[in-house]
């Protein structure tokens, strides 16, 4: 597993990073976001929906738990935006049956440590934070990928000014 670190001083770069990551994603990746309410999951996965090209403004499915969001042309992929939140477990994240869409877009799970590394062994697991002096925002990102998408990640992270660590 690689992981990188980013420092995301604004929302704007939270969305960012996730409109410049989406560049590089394929049909089938999982995200796997975690952080303190507030740390900018909804809003990267804003970002992340905007890179990609669907269709309608991203919200939190804090109370729908999943949305999926079809893409804007016949070339794009979805994305599937779950808040794992209110799930009570695993079991209930199965429920949703996303094992069934995961392969044909991007699937993103907010509050999904622990939950949703089931729906795939390829994913990328990103920790949002906020410095509760300075209100800075930084990301940690584990890659765990094949070794062509995680140079693709990489470069990026990098580009962002991410550092591994």
């Amino acid at each position: 597993m690689i992981a990188w670190r980013l420092r995301l001083p604004t929302a704007m770069d939270t969305q960012g990073f996730g409109e410049r990551l989406a560049g590089v994603l394929r049909a089938g990746d999982v995200l796997v976001l975690s952080g303190d309410l507030g740390a900018g999951k909804t809003t990267f996965t804003q970002g992340l929906g905007a890179g990609m090209g669907v269709r309608g403004p991203i919200t939190s499915p804090t109370f729908v738990i999943a949305r999926a969001y079809p893409p804007l042309s016949s070339v794009g992929m979805p994305l599937i935006h779950v808040d794992a939140y209110r799930l009570a477990g695993a079991l209930e994240l199965d429920d949703l049956d996303l094992d069934a869409d995961v392969d044909a877009g991007v699937t993103v799970v907010e509050w999904g440590a622990g939950l949703a590394e089931s729906l795939s062994t390829d994913r990328i697991e990103i920790d949002l934070t906020v410095d509760a002096e300075t209100e800075e925002r930084y990301a940690v990102a584990r890659l765990l990928l094949p070794d062509d998408q995680v140079q693709m990640v990489e470069s990026v992270l990098n580009s962002l000014g991410g550092q591994r660590c």
